[in-house]
């Protein structure tokens, strides 16, 4: 797309939404791993699976007692106490001295003179972890492509796993309005948390002009991609494709989803941008369902994005060639649509989730069955 600034930015037709998707699919590709201690893994995406050696190598108490033989303890009990040959002492975490095979709790075994008794039997394993038993040695722990939550950080690094390699792309916001636009802040906060999410490292640069910010943030080659919020539209101050033009590719400005139709997508170098309008429902709506895909591709994450099934309190209506993002409220199991095409703020404070309606479809009958997506 060639820019000339003194012509105001204007759309010459939307793109499907389809078409977008398949080009970030295509063209955006997981950034290079990075290799960081386990404890500072948790919340990032995993590069490789990960695997450990058998642990533990041998038999482990898994209680403070006495190591036993089961067998000895069978009929034990108070009015019958069966003796203890020379039991061991022992504490949780260290190895089963050989030809025990149970460790019997602290107050069942008993001293009489010189003997030692127990007084309840014990089964065969009790108290004890066997080799093996947290790791085989073959099964993957953590696998590639899924985020590192911080329970299985802490198993790795329970195994012994001091260092594993994730994806942290870094990401670049830049504000295409002056400072003090509530809506532009809303959304830029939104999204940064979003991206911190998913293990993402946020980049913000507030400094200059807005055509000027955009610049350089789109010459800046220490990010992974840029986020843009603003000057998407053919108002007079509206210059942010034509930047992207400029200095990198558009792959498409205008895209035939609502709301959010005048969002651009495009790469400088092989690093996606992706400019969102300058509408809190807008910008949502294309994070949603563009920002989040470009995200994923490029930290390597395989994960399916949680849905529910629910059926619709009322119909949806919508028109053929757009794929809209509708906002709903969750009643007794049920989802009632609450907006469309503009989603006011008050709408948005209500909502519990949103619905994709394809753009092949002209919406859905009221009781039909739908899945929710949850908000950010």
């Amino acid at each position: 797309m060639v820019s000339d600034p003194t012509i105001p930015q204007r759309i010459a037709r939307l793109t499907p939404l389809a078409d977008v998707l398949a080009r970030v699919d295509a063209l955006v590709k997981p950034m290079t791993p990075r290799e960081v201690a386990t404890g500072a893994a948790a919340g990032r995406i995993l590069a490789a699976d990960v695997s450990v050696a058998r642990r533990p190598h041998t038999p482990l108490a898994l209680r403070d007692g006495w190591a036993v033989r089961a067998d000895l303890t069978t009929d034990a009990s108070s009015y019958a106490p069966a003796p203890l040959p020379a039991p061991t002492r022992i504490d949780v975490g260290e190895p089963m001295p050989a030809g025990a095979d149970a460790v019997a709790a602290l107050d069942v075994v008993v001293t009489r003179g010189s003997r030692m008794e127990i007084i309840a039997p014990v089964g065969v394993g009790e108290g004890v972890l066997l080799a093996g038993a947290d790791a085989d040695g073959g099964k993957t722990l953590a696998r590639e492509g899924r985020r590192l939550t911080p329970i299985r950080a802490a198993v790795l690094a329970g195994a012994g796993v001091e260092r594993v390699h994730i994806c942290e792309p870094r990401v670049r916001l830049v504000r295409v309005r002056a400072v003090g636009d509530d809506v532009i802040d809303a959304a830029m906060d939104l999204i940064a948390g979003e991206v911190a999410a998913v293990g993402g490292r946020i980049l913000r640069d507030e400094q200059g002009t807005s055509d000027a910010r955009l610049d350089a943030a789109l010459r800046d080659d220490t990010a992974d991609a840029i986020i843009a919020v603003g000057g998407t539209g053919g108002g007079r101050h509206d210059a942010s494709v034509h930047t992207l033009a400029r200095v990198g590719r558009v792959e498409a400005h205008g895209i035939a989803l609502s709301p959010g139709e005048t969002a651009a997508f495009g790469f400088v170098g092989p690093r996606p941008v992706l400019i969102l309008p300058g509408r809190l429902d807008s910008a949502l709506a294309v994070w949603l369902v563009i920002g989040r895909l470009i995200l994923a591709r490029l930290a390597g994450c395989s994960e399916e994005a949680p849905v529910t099934r629910a059926r619709l309190s009322r119909k949806v209506a919508s028109s053929l060639g757009l794929t809209e993002v509708v906002p709903v409220r969750m009643r007794d199991g049920a989802a009632e649509p609450i907006a469309s095409g503009y989603v006011p703020l008050s709408a948005l404070a209500q909502a519990d989730g949103w619905l994709l309606v394809a753009a092949d479809s002209e919406g859905y009958p009221s009781g039909a069955e739908v899945m929710i997506r949850p908000w950010p």
